[in-house]
């Protein structure tokens, strides 16, 4: 398992969720993706995505307009 870090802050629906499922296409099953946000709405989409697609949503932290989602991948 390895943990991996998406910059996806300052960016607007539906990018974030986008580019959530480009990077953790590259991922192995069981690695961890930190994605750093600014689109509140990504508290909705990125997890209803994991939810549909098999990954698990481990942590959701928002700080100011901060939103940090930390998602496994699943198998």
């Amino acid at each position: 398992m390895s943990r991996h870090e998406l910059d996806a802050r300052n960016i607007l629906c539906p990018l974030p969720v986008i580019r959530t499922q480009d990077a953790i296409a590259g991922l192995a099953p069981g690695d961890e993706l930190l994605v750093h946000c600014t689109d509140p709405g990504a508290l909705h989409d990125i997890p209803t995505w994991c939810r549909i697609n098999g990954h698990q949503v481990l942590a959701t932290e928002q700080q100011d307009r901060d939103i940090r989602i930390l998602v496994r991948v699943g198998g």
